[in-house]
């Protein structure tokens, strides 16, 4: 079976310098990508950037491959086609349907979702045959991406300029998503709580906080209204998400029990510090004259018990166990416990053994069910083990 592909078609506007980053980003995530361009398009980027990049070679009309029947090929492959940029000319000519290039050949044989990111000066994606062309378009069922405002080729600012390439591939991932969430409401908090000690120091722990945002971002491709509790976070969020901003555990637990009542699931993959300390100086604690310092530390609120006593009915509550074995019990066995006794309906167990997971794009993870006893394993990607435990949260 030939494996699916994302089709992305290039067209003739200064954009497509923009569409190697879109095509990186796709590839990167694990797709397979074959770009399309105009012949127009070339003009603005190579033939050997996209063939590099794709590892595919690259033709814009029908009678490059006649006896392969290329447009007929790609349009059965096609997971998705996104055209990014979508200039005025192509978008006159596939709302009239016209097949004369291998671009808009493959776009009028596909029933796959189709994309479209148009990019133009302000004049001409204000002229009222564009605004009908994409009006037609739409009707249609193809999703057109926003045109934000900005600077345009010269001296020129205005609306008309491509959305960057992370919002263009959250759209695809959003189109090419198995849309299982639509029509719910995800919390999820990702990254970790940093407990002041002075105005410089702090007690914290090493979350990235890519877990919980590969969550946001898996749930949004799934068609779910993201909510993202980001406690400590410096990556940059899902396309779509609303985020909220935390420092705290106390600023977290505030954040997360505000908006649960209004959530279908709640995602508690923040690293909330168990403790904090007792007092906290206003100013900086100096060095000077101290050969060591004694902190009393207080216990943080406990979020995810607060989360699930107050839980609604049909409300799906999951939580996260980054443990080490010691002499007691093994991770896994501290994770089943903390599983039983917190009791959200699902719990991902991570083993962190010499700081492993924190930070990483890979990791291995263990979903628990509320009695602590093993649903399955993850070893991969975490926007894997997100999916994995979306699927796994739907199930209960």
């Amino acid at each position: 079976m030939t494996t699916p592909v994302i089709v992305v078609g290039v067209t003739g506007s200064i954009a497509a310098y923009k569409s190697p980053a879109l095509i990186r980003l796709l590839t990167e995530a694990g797709h397979s990508v074959r770009a399309v361009p105009t012949a127009a398009a070339l003009n603005f980027v190579g033939a050997a950037t996209l063939e590099a990049l794709t590892g595919f070679p690259v033709a814009t009309d029908v009678f490059a491959d006649a006896s392969g029947v290329d447009h007929i090929a790609l349009a059965a492959d096609a997971a998705a086609v996104v055209v990014a940029p979508a200039s005025a000319d192509f978008l006159a000519r596939y709302a009239a349907g016209q097949a004369g290039d291998l671009l808009t050949a493959t776009l009028l044989a596909t029933k796959a979702p189709v994309i479209v990111a148009p990019a133009m000066h302000t004049a001409m994606l204000e002229h009222p045959a564009t605004r009908a062309n994409l009006a037609v378009l739409g009707e249609r069922g193809v999703v057109i991406l926003d045109s934000p405002a900005g600077r345009l080729t010269g001296a020129d600012s205005g609306s008309g300029r491509m959305l960057e390439p992370p919002a263009i591939m959250a759209a695809v991932e959003t189109a090419i998503g198995p849309g299982d969430l639509v029509g719910k409401t995800v919390l999820v908090s990702a990254g970790g709580t940093r407990e002041p000690l002075d105005p410089v120091r702090y007690l914290g722990n090493r979350s990235s906080g890519k877990q919980g945002l590969a969550v946001a971002q898996a749930a949004r491709r799934r068609g779910a209204a993201v909510t993202l509790v980001a406690a400590n976070v410096e990556l940059a969020p899902p396309d779509g998400a609303e985020v909220v901003a935390v420092g705290t555990a106390q600023e977290l637990r505030e954040a997360m029990v505000r908006r649960a009542p209004t959530a279908d699931l709640i995602v508690m993959a923040a690293a909330v510090a168990d403790f904090r300390p007792a007092q906290t100086a206003s100013d900086k604690i100096k060095r000077a004259g101290l050969t060591g310092q004694t902190l009393e530390l207080v216990a943080t609120p406990d979020i995810l018990a607060a989360l699930v006593a107050e839980r609604r009915s049909g409300q799906v509550i999951v939580g996260f166990a980054a443990e080490t074995g010691d002499d007691r019990a093994s991770a896994l066995e501290h994770a089943a416990a903390k599983a039983r006794h917190k009791g959200a309906d699902l719990t991902v167990a991570n083993v962190v053994a010499g700081g492993a997971v924190f930070g990483a794009d890979t990791t291995e993870a263990v979903l628990l069910d509320r009695s602590g006893s093993e649903i399955g394993r993850v070893t991969g990607s975490k926007l894997a083990v997100a999916d994995a435990l979306l699927d796994a949260a739907l199930n209960i």
